[in-house]
């Protein structure tokens, strides 16, 4: 069964950069081992989570790249703006408003502490259950 864990934003080093979060995530993730897609809003979005992955934390190297390269398949991470096509992988991070499209065993939502991006994600938590996900919540 697919997994849905949302990630509710709350203590204030993640409240001030929310970014920081989704790095912690796929540093977690590259460090398991799994191929990771970071689904972002905008190529704004897309720029601020590229720089934050070399930035974030000095020990740890995060091989990642925007989509949309020839060597995309080779990268642990990849950074995905909206109207980037890429194969699927197993496990998303979804910073989208939607849920994430494709097939995958396990999605992670980061979702900021501001009251319209709570509503948002309660659509979508009811999406994935309809859809048969696990759906989890963690407060971060």
């Amino acid at each position: 069964m697919p997994r849905a864990d949302f990630y509710l934003i709350d203590k204030p080093r993640f409240r001030e950069q929310p970014l920081l979060l989704v790095c912690e995530l796929a540093k977690r993730a590259f460090a398991s081992q799994q191929p990771t897609l970071i689904l972002v809003r905008d190529f704004e979005q897309a720029e601020a989570v590229d720089e934050l992955l070399w930035a974030f934390d000095e020990d740890a190297f995060i091989p990642h790249q925007l989509a949309g390269d020839d060597d995309d398949a080779d990268t642990a991470v990849l950074i995905v703006p909206p109207g980037i096509d890429t194969a699927d992988r197993p496990l998303v991070i979804n910073l989208r408003e939607g849920c994430a499209p494709g097939r995958f065993d396990r999605v992670l939502e980061v979702v900021a502490a501001d009251p319209a991006e709570r509503d948002g994600s309660r659509a979508r938590w009811r999406e994935y259950a309809r859809l048969g996900f696990e759906v989890n919540k963690f407060d971060m």
